[in-house]
């Protein structure tokens, strides 16, 4: 077998990848090799990773691009050094660029409301609404929003049991708004989708599961309409709902526990949104700026 079906087989039944983040490494290792030509694993070297890195820059790659695949090929090489496909670990000599944190964007209250106003009363409208209401109660992932069963809602508890990144299982809440429109899109519009055998939550016309592009389109469609000018995405609400619960006197590890982030450091880019927004507030409030 070689060495990187090997590490396909690890990624997937080991590391209980996404599909999605299969396919992201099988391409960051397709063009690896490309690059490598004739030239065998175990003569890899930190100079040649270096080469590699420059011919990406060449290439007119942005920064982020060029660190997740060297971030491939960190991870690929410590599974082939722990099997002893190769004599050592070259990326341990080189450093990826170094990228600048983007903060990300999110929705203020006016933009939200008017986003949520959207929906209308057809049975698609109410599913949009649910939908929208458990995006910004949650802060779910698209995907995981997308591969919600019903018989994951506690109603009694107002609670979901999601199943995130590598199938790891968390606890998110639900509001009352968000539950008040769940009923209804349950009671009203989804069975008028005519569910073809399916337990997922949100459907499409069709009666069968509502995709994450789909989703996506959705959310895009809707935040034209309310007149929302910024890019707009399934992440957005999840900037959202973080965004707005610190701001709101949240404590940081439970919004980390909530999103289903392992480390808290990526949780705390939105202390930043805060702090910006304190800014912004202090600078049109205080009497003497």
């Amino acid at each position: 077998m070689h060495p990187k079906e090997a590490f396909g087989l690890y990624l997937e039944i080991e590391r209980n990848l996404s599909p999605h983040s299969l396919r992201a490494y099988r391409q960051d290792l397709e063009m690896f090799h490309v690059f490598l030509s004739d030239i065998p694993l175990e003569k890899v070297d930190y100079r040649l990773l270096r080469r590699f890195l420059g011919h990406l820059k060449q290439q007119g790659y942005e920064r982020s691009t060029i660190a997740r695949r060297m971030a491939t090929l960190r991870t690929y090489f410590r599974f082939l050094a722990r099997e002893r496909l190769v004599p050592g670990n070259p990326t341990l000599g080189v450093q990826s660029p170094k990228l600048t944190r983007k903060l990300p964007s999110f929705l203020d209250w006016d933009e939200l409301q008017r986003l949520l106003a959207i929906p209308d009363e057809s049975p698609l409208g109410l599913r949009d609404r649910a939908l929208l209401e458990l995006l910004y109660a949650t802060g779910m992932r698209v995907g995981e929003i997308a591969e919600l069963d019903i018989r994951r809602l506690d109603w009694e508890e107002a609670e979901i049991r999601v199943l995130g990144k590598g199938n790891k299982e968390r606890m998110v809440l639900m509001s009352d708004n968000a539950m008040r429109h769940l009923r209804r899109y349950l009671d009203e519009a989804r069975p008028a989708l005519r569910p073809r055998s399916t337990d997922r939550l949100f459907l499409n016309r069709g009666g069968t599961p509502l995709s994450p592009r789909s989703i996506h389109r959705m959310l895009t469609a809707h935040a034209r309409k309310a007149g929302i000018a910024k890019a707009i995405s399934p992440h957005t609400m999840r900037h959202t709902f973080a965004t707005h619960l610190l701001e709101g006197g949240a404590d940081l590890r439970v919004v980390q526990e909530l999103l289903g982030h392992v480390s808290l450091s990526t949780t705390q880019i939105y202390t930043h949104v805060s702090q910006d927004r304190l800014k912004q507030v202090y600078q049109q409030a205080h009497p003497r700026p």
